[in-house]
């Protein structure tokens, strides 16, 4: 059995979880649950990155210490992956004790290429990093809008620079393999632009909250080598060595694009630096407006996909961010468009598909289904989409077919045959239902509960109605929906 390790990055414990971490989770979660289905051996990473100084500066903001911040903040992200139905097999925090013992025992495999030295520059708290003078817009962090602080602090650097020309050929060869082709074209202009040696420590005056660096107590582990280090964490690095032979390196690593720089070039180059495999795939989503304009507090168009899961249902909130927010590109969300989908594709198209194929079964069979062999229907151009990592076409392809079943009820005539052609009924209900069949199939990596419910509605010999209406018409209030791994 072939195996597929794969992550998500680690969200930051500082505040709730927004709509661009359910993005980057029900994505990794489809392709857990696709591997899944193809018969791998399927390990599925995600979890709270819990370190640094934006995370200390949050809690003493709140009144809070950063262990209590980081309990209510990860517990909020585990609750969050449960309501949509997340199959991760670890929920990671960086606080776990076996994280610390991998963090520095990955300082020290990368020994050779730490020294300490004294560093002044601009610093972004809300990038955890210092940045460069070119790299801001009118003065600040292209991604925080934050005027960086001039720093100067000792520190620990690792040799960056050393890997340089590894780095490249790793992307430019796709051995390290960058999703899509304009990210792996930014990463590598960036890496031929030069790169220098970086920090990663803090002195514990500046910083107590994190993880000693190894012979030194005076200094924790800089954010970024804390964070990264949890992927081979997961996979049992510190703690159990066939695990880590069996699962590392990760297969596919799902990150936002803010932070590709990281996990495209820092991330392997401490690996390489302390002999161990780089991943083979990163696939680099990008950010989500609401109604066409950055989300803001002050706008108030922020999106809460607890909100949303609450009013429209977990397998609703999956669908419009695996349909509509295109794969490895910025994409909107609309609260009409939303609602135009789960009306038209949701209600209509798939759940009253299914409804009036149990109410026939049920009036013209007295419920009892018929078994007959299914014209299995190519899923070819589906599993192409799933490996170029393409959701919506993936999707595409999926209602093609469920519109197909319906364009085919409507020519067939079931409520005429059943008083015309009793025997052809019977083939053409048969065949309804193994479409439908193929259908729960084929939408189990977007929307689990719903497939599952589909599943059983069909299993036989009798029709099971006990699913009720999948997805209600939206002036009613939605059924909680049941939690599936």
């Amino acid at each position: 059995m072939s195996k597929f390790y794969i992550t998500t990055s680690i969200a930051y414990a500082n505040a709730k979880p927004h709509v661009g971490h359910a993005l980057e989770a029900v994505q990794a979660d489809a392709l857990a649950r696709f591997h899944r289905m193809e018969g791998e051996s399927v390990y599925f990473l995600t979890g709270t990155d819990e370190h640094g100084d934006k995370l200390q500066k949050a809690a003493t903001d709140q009144g809070l210490e950063p262990r209590q911040l980081v309990d209510k903040v990860s517990a909020q992200f585990q609750q969050l992956y449960s309501d949509l139905g997340i199959s991760f097999d670890r929920f990671i925090r960086t606080t776990d004790p076996d994280h610390k013992k991998a963090s520095q025992k990955l300082w020290e495999a990368c020994q050779k290429d730490i020294y300490k030295g004294s560093y002044t520059g601009l610093y972004c708290v809300g990038e955890e990093a210092f940045i460069t003078e070119k790299d801001l817009v009118d003065g600040k962090c292209p991604h925080h809008g934050t005027v960086p602080e001039k720093l100067s602090i000792d520190s620990y650097f690792f040799r960056l620079s050393s890997y340089q020309a590894q780095l490249e050929e790793l992307i430019a060869t796709d051995q390290l393999r960058v999703y899509p082709q304009s990210r792996k074209n930014e990463i590598l202009q960036f890496i031929r632009g030069g790169l220098e040696d970086i920090s990663i420590s803090r002195p514990k005056e500046r910083l107590k909250w994190g993880i000693d660096v190894p012979g030194d107590n005076t200094h924790v582990m800089y954010v970024w080598f804390d964070a990264l280090t949890n992927y081979i964490t997961g996979a049992g690095y510190a703690t159990d060595t066939k695990a880590f032979e069996s699962w590392w390196p990760a297969d596919l690593q799902c990150i936002g694009k803010d932070i590709l720089r990281f996990h495209a070039v820092l991330w392997p180059a401490m690996l390489l630096s302390a002999g161990l495999p780089t991943p083979k795939a990163i696939n680099v989503h990008g950010f989500i407006t609401s109604e066409g304009k950055k989300m803001s507090k002050t706008l108030g168009n922020v999106v809460d996909p607890a909100d949303m899961i609450e009013r429209f249902g977990a397998e609703a909130l999956r669908y419009y961010l695996l349909r509509e927010i295109p794969s490895g590109a910025d994409g909107d969300f609309s609260q009409a468009r939303f609602e135009v989908l789960y009306s038209s594709e949701l209600a209509n198209d798939l759940g009253n598909l299914i409804q009036r194929t149990l109410v026939m079964v049920t009036k013209y069979r007295e419920g009892k289904l018929v078994d007959i062999p299914a014209t299995m229907h190519d899923a070819g151009a589906y599993r192409a989409a799933f490996t170029d990592l393409r959701f919506d076409t993936a999707l595409a392809e999926v209602w093609a077919l469920v519109r197909g079943v319906n364009q085919f009820i409507d020519t067939e005539k079931p409520w005429v045959l059943a008083t015309t052609d009793p025997k052809q009924l019977d083939w053409v209900l048969g065949q309804i239902v193994a479409d439908l069949r193929q259908v729960a199939a084929l939408i189990e990596p977007f929307l689990p509960a719903t497939s599952l419910k589909i599943k059983q509605a069909f299993a036989g010999p009798q029709v099971d109605m006990s699913a009720g209406i999948l997805f209600p018409r939206l002036e009613a209030t939605p059924e909680a929906e049941p939690k599936s791994r």
